[in-house]
């Protein structure tokens, strides 16, 4: 089989990127990281890809006219390294549908709640966990899913649940939550990898082969 070849686009540290590039390595996904794109030059993602050998670019949103003008650029760099399949880990910029069209039902992002529930712009990192804790809800967890136009409505893959606890903080539940992060994005792309996705509309089935 041959390898799947994967972008990543990043706005922070890259806990999740770390994820992905360890289940490569390990050969937890059959896949390989062509190239690690940020829109923040100081994101520290960059020196996680740098540190294991993965070309790491910086491209600044503030250097473009427009949303689609930087689409294109970072859909000049995928293309030109063969990427099969764009995984946005942490990535703070809304997608412009340039990229949705052109990679459709090919860019995955994670979000740290259950989807449809605290999603949307602004509902990002310790936000979501802040917003949970104060609903007073007893069950959080994580997504998976393919974008499209909006944020955070894309059609789900997987999601997993963490309970919330009495005592919870939002540093407290953003740390186990994290945790099932970085697992369950990693079974979405092998999945993906393995071809084991049917995408129907909004609904996507796991093929069990």
């Amino acid at each position: 089989m041959n390898k799947l070849k994967i972008g990543v686009l990043v706005s922070g540290g890259g806990t999740n990127l770390q994820a992905i590039i360890d289940a490569c390595r390990e050969g937890n996904i059959p896949g390989e990281i062509a190239v690690v794109i940020s829109n923040r030059k100081e994101a520290y993602a960059l020196e996680r890809a740098k540190k294991n050998k993965i070309e790491a670019l910086y491209i600044d949103r503030k250097a473009f006219i427009s949303n689609r003008d930087y689409a294109q650029r970072l859909a000049e760099e995928m293309d030109k390294r063969g990427v099969e399949l764009v995984c946005l880990a942490g990535f703070l910029l809304l997608i412009d549908p340039f990229l949705i069209v052109k990679y459709k039902n090919k860019i995955m992002n994670i979000h740290p709640a259950l989807l449809p529930a605290f999603g949307g712009k602004g509902m990002y990192g310790k936000n979501v966990h802040r917003a949970v804790l104060e609903y007073g809800c007893k069950v959080s967890g994580v997504t998976v899913h393919f974008i499209n136009e909006k944020y955070d409505r894309g059609a789900i893959i997987l999601q997993k649940t963490v309970n919330v606890l009495d005592n919870d903080t939002v540093d407290s539940l953003s740390s186990r939550i994290l945790a099932e992060e970085h697992k369950i994005y990693v079974q979405a792309i092998r999945l993906f990898a393995e071809k084991k996705l049917d995408i129907k509309g909004r609904k996507v089935r796991i093929i069990d082969k």
